[in-house]
């Protein structure tokens, strides 16, 4: 019989690529929530195989009468304000809007009596902050030191589902993914903008001139349909309660990726540094040890960093 499984955020950049993989395997049935008709633009290709609903997950009744009704045995919690950037000007929202999404979540879970239904609590690498030389790679129980608040709605959620777990024998499994990527990403992340502004520039939209902030920066990085498998691998194979890091193992600084998709223009163009690009405060490495997850399921990246700039540079040029 096919699992049912909920993704909430469906419509959204790592919610369309978990639906498409997972229609690719044809023993689940997907249902899924959205927020903003906007976003239905990610799944146009195979919406109609889906179970889609608009539902405002800070509604806590409207998400208790939804799970109830669905009874799903899989939930993939995705749905949250993802940008670490505007966390800076909007800390409240985001905390807010975060937290209270994943709490009504679980709060309907556990009032629906769904005791054997896994939900995948997404969190996020940005939770341990800035790390020291001393702790990389980074493994889960390296310290926190978040520089914003995206981090710590992220810290939030990330010990909610813990709680649930021990306080209500909730299956919940949590995640910290590093840094992914990929077509379909929205504005307000480093690799979707600079693709952004290299296709403008390409189609003569805007002059050939890329202001940049900080550039040092390292990262680990992964295509975003390798973490989508890295996800259903943990949702079916994690152990209740732990929690596990999801990331390539290799960190890239943020220059070597603008001169990947810098050579892959037709185009010349010239950098400048902004200084207003800069955020308030930044890590300058962070990269993956992976080795609990990997040891559990045996998931290793299978996408090459090039190709996956390549098609997040074509996907901007299509839909420019």
């Amino acid at each position: 019989m096919a699992k049912k499984v909920l993704i909430t955020g469906i419509s959204g950049f790592v919610g369309s690529h978990l639906a498409e993989y997972l229609l690719s395997h044809k023993n689940y049935t997907i249902s899924g929530t959205y927020l903003s008709e906007k976003s239905l633009v990610n799944v146009k290709g195979f919406k109609e195989k889906l179970h889609i609903t608009q539902v405002d997950l800070k509604n806590s009744e409207v998400v208790y009468r939804l799970i109830k009704a669905l009874k799903p045995d899989l939930i993939f919690h995705l749905a949250a304000l993802p940008a670490v950037g505007s966390s800076f000007d909007r800390p409240v929202e985001t905390i807010v809007n975060n937290v209270t999404a994943e709490a009504n979540v679980l709060e309907a879970v556990k009032n629906a009596h769904l005791l054997d239904c896994r939900v995948l609590v997404v969190s996020s690498a940005d939770v341990y902050g800035k790390v020291s030389k001393k702790d990389l790679p980074i493994d889960e129980d390296t310290s926190f030191h978040p520089t914003n608040a995206y981090a710590v709605s992220k810290i939030a959620q990330d010990f909610l589902g813990l709680q649930y777990a021990i306080a209500y024998g909730l299956k919940v499994i949590r995640t910290r993914p590093f840094n992914h990527f990929g077509p379909r990403q929205s504005l307000g992340f480093v690799v979707a903008d600079f693709a952004y502004k290299i296709a403008k520039i390409e189609k003569e939209k805007m002059t050939p001139v890329l202001r940049v902030g900080n550039l040092d920066s390292k990262r680990d990085y992964t295509d975003v349909r390798d973490m989508v498998k890295a996800y259903v691998l943990l949702i079916e194979k994690g152990e209740v309660g732990e929690v596990y890091n999801i990331g390539s193992g290799i960190s890239y600084k943020t220059s070597d990726l603008l001169h990947i998709l810098l050579s892959l223009s037709t185009v010349k163009i010239s950098i400048e540094v902004d200084a207003a690009l800069f955020r308030p405060q930044d890590s300058p490495d962070r990269v993956c040890d992976n080795r609990k997850f990997v040891k559990l399921t045996g998931w290793k990246p299978t996408i090459p960093i090039h190709t996956t700039l390549k098609e997040t540079l074509d996907y901007w040029r299509r839909i420019l």
